[in-house]
């Protein structure tokens, strides 16, 4: 079985957001890595923020259930980006089975899109007709 969320968001808007609030907007959605990482770039910060929210959407829990820091987008060097759950998020997945994620984020200059595809180990099949 997969789950599956996307997300998309106006770079501006994050950029707008960091700029009035940023220490209060970085400390509560950007986990201290995320933060490192994406040096106050606008395009990052973005991508990260559509990969926590489509991430929350494949969870089915949207952003009541999952805190921000609880979902992560860690990269390594030379590696595609990942994502790390903790706390409820880590919780959620594994009573869902989830086993593995793929995570693809994109920008262009207006916007960032994220999109993250959750396999579980279950098998689900259709009941005979």
């Amino acid at each position: 079985m997969i789950y599956t969320g996307i997300d998309i968001i106006e770079i501006n808007r994050i950029e707008d957001v960091a700029q009035r609030y940023p220490k209060r907007f970085l400390e509560k959605v950007y986990t201290q890595g995320e933060r490192i990482y994406s040096r106050g770039r606008a395009p990052q910060l973005a991508s990260r923020f559509a990969a926590k929210e489509a991430m929350m959407k494949a969870l089915g829990t949207g952003i009541r259930g999952v805190g921000w820091q609880e979902v992560e987008v860690v990269r390594k060097r030379g590696q595609a980006p990942e994502i790390v759950l903790h706390g409820r998020a880590k919780k959620r997945a594994e009573r869902l089975g989830i086993i593995r994620t793929a995570l693809s984020l994109s920008h262009s200059r207006e916007y960032a899109v994220a999109s993250v595809v959750a396999v579980t180990g279950r098998v689900e099949v259709d009941p005979p007709r």
